[in-house]
C-alpha cells in the first residue's frame, strides 16, 4: 500500500496508506489504538512499525486524525471537532473560520493565548457566547502560521520585544539580545517565531530582517507586502526562461495569425500607465459598428508547466500601490513584449464584434492576430479631443475618426446598459500626489469621465462575448466572473439604514438590479448620495472567480468573464488559453494557437478559489497602505477643522468621512461628553439618555483633528457640531474649541504615540469596514 499524497515520504517497506488507515478508524465504533493498527494490517517488520508511527503523526499534524488522551486515534468529525483558520481581533479575542464553510466560531481571549492569527486549528464547539455567537475551544494547532511577522522593535529594561504591526496578533514577541540582528529601538523589523506562545508565556522570536525606520519613505508598502504575504521576489531560474525572448516578437509567432497592423487600433489608459494590455478600434458598418478589442497574447509567452507560469499563479494578479506596482509578470513581458506599445508589432488575441445601431451585441468571433498600435492616448486627451480641442484633434487626425466612432459605440452600449438596469456607482475616489521625497503633497479627487466609460463599455462587451463563447462549448471550461445577489443579513442592515433616511429599496427579499438602479436615481442629487452608495456597495456580495456561471448581479448580465487584462490577472490568462483550445478544436494552425490549454474541473475549482483569494489579498494590502498614507498626511493637519459626514456608527463612537480628503476618522463616544450615549444596533445610531440627541449615518458634522496614531492607522477627531441630513442644526455644548491654524508643519511624531511599545484600546480604527 502506498500513500496517495504526491509529496508524502516514500518508505522502504510497504505500510498502510492514509486512505486505508482512515477507513479502519471510520469502521470502528471507538478510537483506534496503535496496537489495533498493527494487528489489523499484520505489520511485523520493525521498519513497518516506524513507518506507521510516522504516518499517523503526519495525519495527526494534517488534522486527519486526532490523538486522544487514551493514546488512541479518532476522526475529528466524530469528535465534533472543526478544522479552520484563526482570525485574530485587535481586542484580543478571535474567530475560527471553518474550512468547510459555515459561520465563524468565536474564540474568547483566554483561548487565544496559545494561538496566532493565521494558525490552522481544531476547534471543539462550546455552545454560544452572551451575544448568541457560536463559541469554540481550541483543541490543537494543526498547522502553525508559516509567515513571518512584521513589527516594531523596542527595548525596555534590557528586554527586547517586537510589537506586531498587524493588530490581529495581540501577543508581543520576546527577542533575545543575541537574536535582534542589530535592530535599534523603534525600528521596523521582520520576526521569525522560534518558540510559540502558550497560556503562560509569550512567543519568542528571532529578527530575520531590519526594514528600517518607522517613517522611512515606502515603509508602508514593505509592511503591507509582508503582512499579507504578497510575493515580491522572482524565483531563481526565471531569468533563464526569459532569456529565450528578445525585445521583438519572434518571427515564428507571426505564422497563422490574422494581420491587423493596418487597422487603426489605439490604446487609451491613464497618464502613468506602463503596461498596455488592450487596444480598441470601431468602424461604422450597416447602421451599426464593427468593434475590435485586441488584448495582449500573454498565453503565447507564459506556458503551463513553466516556472514563469507557476509564479504567475502564485501572484494571481498585479498589486497596485500608490506610485508602486508588484507585477504578476516580469517587466520584460509586462512592460515589454506583452505591452501594446505604440508603433511596434505585438501579438494579440482579438474579440471582433458586431454591434447593432441600438447597442446590441449581435455576434462575435475570436482569433489570434498581430497588431501595431497607431497611438497611445490618455483618458484626459480623449476627453479633450471629444470636447473639440483643436490642437489635439490635429495631432491625432490619423485616428480621429476611430475615437469618434468609439464614442458613438459607447453611447449605444450605454443605452443598453441602462435598459438592463446595470448598477452604476459614482463614488468619489482619490489619489495621492507625492513630492520628490515620496511624502504626500496633496490628495486629489479622481474624476471619471466619458473616456473612462468608453473603454469600460468596450471591455464589458469583450468580456460578455468571451463568456458566451466558453459557455457554448461543452468540452472546454474557464473561470467566470460571478457576482451573486446580496445576502440576507447585509440586505436587512442596508434596509434599516435606508429607513433611517426615509428611503426604501424595492424588490422585497430579492431586489433586482433595477430596484438598486431606481434607488441610485432617487438619491443622486442628495448631499449624502456618496454615503448611500458606499452603504449600498457594502450590502453586496464580493465578486469571485469560479467555473460555474451564475451571472453578474451588479452588471445585470447572465454571462460574464474576464478576458481583457491577462498581463495583470491570471483568470484572464486562463480564459485566453481556453479560447485557444476551443479554436484549435474547431480549426486553425498549431503555431498561432500556441498556449492553448484545456483545464479540468478540479483545476478550475482550485484556481478560482486561489485567484479570488489573491484578489482579496491585494485589496487588503492596498487598503492598508492607503490608510497608513492618509494617517501620515493628517499628521500635518492636527488641530485643523473640517466638515464631514458620519460614515459609520458603532457602540464606541462615530466614524466621520472628511469632505475635503475622503479620509475617515473616529469621534470616540467618550468625546461626546454632554450625555450618556446608548447604541441602537437595529437602527445604527447613538442616542443620548438625557438630551435625546441622536447621531446617525449621513449626519453632516464639523470636526477637528485631535490625534493621529500611525501604529494603529487611526485618526481621532473632536466633534464641534452636527446637523442631520434634513438640515436641523445640533450644537455641541461641552466646552469651547478654538480652531488651531496650521503653523508651519507639525512635527511628525505629534499625537502618534509611536514610541510606545503597547497601545491602549484597539477598538478605534480609522476604517469602519
Amino acid at each position: 500500500m502506498t500513500d496517495s499524497n504526491e509529496n508524502a515520504p516514500q518508505y522502504e517497506v510497504e505500510i498502510p496508506s492514509r486512505e486505508a488507515l482512515l477507513v479502519l478508524v471510520d469502521e470502528r465504533l471507538k478510537p483506534v489504538h496503535i496496537d489495533d493498527f498493527i494487528s489489523h494490517f499484520k505489520l511485523d517488520d520493525e521498519r513497518q512499525l516506524v513507518g506507521l508511527k510516522r504516518r499517523l503523526r503526519a495525519m495527526e499534524r494534517d488534522g486527519q486524525l486526532v490523538y486522544t488522551r487514551a493514546n488512541c486515534y479518532g476522526l475529528p468529525e466524530r469528535m465534533q471537532l472543526i478544522r479552520g483558520r484563526i482570525i485574530g481581533h485587535r481586542d484580543g479575542f478571535g474567530f475560527c473560520k471553518p474550512d468547510d464553510g459555515g459561520k465563524d466560531i468565536f474564540i474568547p481571549h483566554h483561548q487565544m493565548y496559545s494561538v496566532l492569527h493565521g494558525d490552522i486549528v481544531l476547534i471543539k464547539p462550546a455552545g454560544t457566547d452572551n451575544r448568541g455567537r457560536p463559541e469554540g475551544r481550541v483543541v490543537r494547532v494543526v498547522e502553525p502560521r508559516d509567515s513571518d511577522i512584521v513589527g516594531r522593535y523596542f527595548v525596555e529594561n534590557d528586554i527586547g520585544i517586537v510589537v506586531p504591526d498587524d493588530s490581529r496578533i495581540s501577543q508581543d514577541i520576546l527577542i533575545p539580545h543575541a537574536d535582534n540582528a542589530g535592530a535599534r529601538h523603534g525600528q521596523l523589523v521582520v520576526v521569525t517565531i522560534t518558540r510559540r506562545p502558550n497560556r503562560r508565556t509569550s512567543p519568542i522570536g528571532k529578527i530575520s530582517e531590519v526594514l528600517g525606520d518607522h517613517m522611512a519613505p515606502g515603509m508602508e508598502i514593505e509592511i503591507a507586502m509582508r503582512e499579507h504575504d504578497i510575493p515580491n521576489e522572482w524565483p531563481d531560474g526565471l531569468d533563464r526562461e526569459l532569456a529565450k525572448y528578445d525585445e521583438e516578437v519572434p518571427k515564428e509567432a507571426y505564422e497563422g495569425r490574422i494581420d491587423l497592423r493596418e487597422l487603426p487600433l489605439i490604446t487609451i489608459d491613464g497618464e502613468d500607465s506602463r503596461d498596455f494590455d488592450d487596444a480598441v478600434c470601431a468602424l461604422p458598418e450597416d447602421k451599426g459598428w464593427r468593434l475590435w478589442v485586441a488584448i495582449a497574447d500573454v498565453s503565447y509567452y507564459v506556458r503551463p508547466g513553466t516556472l514563469l507560469d507557476d509564479e504567475a499563479v502564485n501572484r494571481g494578479n498585479s498589486v497596485y500601490f500608490p506610485n508602486n506596482v508588484i507585477p504578476m509578470l516580469p517587466e520584460k513581458l509586462s512592460n515589454g513584449l506583452c505591452s501594446l506599445n505604440p508603433n511596434v508589432d505585438r501579438l494579440c488575441m482579438v474579440a471582433e464584434m458586431e454591434i447593432g445601431p441600438r447597442g446590441k451585441l449581435k455576434q462575435s468571433r475570436f482569433y489570434p492576430a498581430v497588431m501595431n498600435s497607431h497611438a497611445r492616448l490618455t483618458y484626459n486627451k480623449v476627453k479633450q479631443i471629444l470636447d473639440g480641442d483643436v490642437e489635439l484633434r490635429e495631432q491625432y487626425k490619423d485616428v480621429l475618426s476611430n475615437i469618434e466612432e468609439l464614442h458613438n459605440v459607447y453611447k449605444a452600449l450605454a443605452t443598453v446598459r441602462k435598459q438592463r438596469s446595470a448598477i452604476e456607482f459614482d463614488t468619489q475616489e482619490t489619489r495621492f500626489i507625492f513630492n520628490a521625497h515620496r511624502k504626500i503633497e496633496r490628495i486629489e479627487p479622481v474624476k471619471r469621465h466619458v473616456a473612462h466609460k468608453i473603454i469600460e463599455e468596450c471591455m464589458i462587451a469583450a468580456n460578455v462575448a468571451s463568456a458566451r463563447l466558453v459557455e457554448d462549448d461543452e468540452d472546454i471550461n474557464a473561470l467566470f466572473r460571478v457576482h451573486e445577489a446580496p445576502a440576507d443579513e447585509r440586505l436587512t442592515s442596508f434596509r434599516a439604514f435606508l429607513a433611517e433616511l426615509g428611503l426604501n429599496l424595492g424588490g422585497g427579499d430579492k431586489p433586482t438590479p433595477t430596484d438598486y438602479g431606481k434607488l441610485l436615481e432617487e438619491v443622486k442629487d442628495r448631499p449624502d448620495h456618496e454615503l448611500i452608495e458606499t452603504m449600498m456597495l457594502r450590502s453586496m456580495q464580493q465578486a469571485v472567480y469560479q467555473p460555474e456561471n451564475e451571472g453578474h448581479f451588479g452588471l445585470a448580465l447572465k454571462s460574464y468573464s474576464h478576458f481583457t487584462s491577462p498581463i495583470r490577472r491570471y483568470p484572464d490568462l486562463i480564459l485566453h488559453r481556453a479560447i485557444k483550445a476551443i479554436l484549435r478544436k474547431r480549426e486553425g494552425t498549431e503555431q498561432s494557437l500556441t498556449g492553448a490549454w484545456s483545464y479540468s474541473e478540479k483545476e478550475l475549482d482550485d484556481l478560482g478559489v486561489h485567484c479570488s483569494m489573491t484578489e482579496r489579498r491585494a485589496d487588503d494590502a492596498t487598503r492598508q497602505v492607503d490608510e497608513w498614507l492618509k494617517c501620515e498626511f493628517m499628521l500635518d493637519h492636527i488641530g485643523m477643522e473640517f466638515t464631514g459626514v458620519v460614515s459609520s456608527v458603532t457602540n464606541f463612537g462615530l466614524f466621520v468621512r472628511l469632505d475635503e480628503y475622503q479620509i475617515d476618522g473616529l469621534v470616540h463616544i467618550s468625546n461626546l461628553g454632554d450625555d450618556y450615549y446608548q447604541y441602537d444596533n437595529q437602527k445604527g445610531m447613538l442616542i443620548g439618555e438625557n438630551t435625546r440627541t441622536i447621531y446617525r449615518l449621513g449626519d453632516k458634522v464639523k470636526v477637528s483633528v485631535k490625534t493621529v496614531d500611525l501604529d494603529e492607522r487611526k485618526i481621532d477627531l473632536t466633534l464641534l457640531g452636527a446637523e442631520s441630513p434634513t438640515g436641523k442644526q445640533r450644537k455641541r455644548n461641552s466646552g469651547k474649541t478654538q480652531r488651531k491654524k496650521s503653523q508651519g508643519k507639525s512635527s511628525r511624531g505629534k499625537g502618534s504615540n509611536r514610541n510606545k511599545p503597547r497601545k491602549g484600546s484597539k477598538n478605534k480604527g480609522n476604517n469602519p469596514s
